[in-house]
């Protein structure tokens, strides 16, 4: 999974933990909201591009 994300992906990735732990560190509930907010946002995301993709005959690459 690493390599499909390349360096920029990578490094989004270490951001967004190391936000959610800055977060946690002082409150863990909104923490927690925040991480089950991140995570169905991209749900969504993977479900809009794998769509688009299968749209565009390219269906089951994501």
């Amino acid at each position: 999974m690493l390599n499909h994300l390349g360096i920029g992906g990578i490094v989004g990735l270490l951001l967004l933990v190391g936000g959610i732990a800055i977060i946690a560190w002082h409150s863990l509930l909104v923490a927690a909201g925040l991480a089950i907010a991140i995570a169905g946002l991209g749900l969504i995301v993977r479900s809009l591009v794998s769509s688009a993709l299968g749209a565009m005959g390219m269906g089951g690459m994501v």
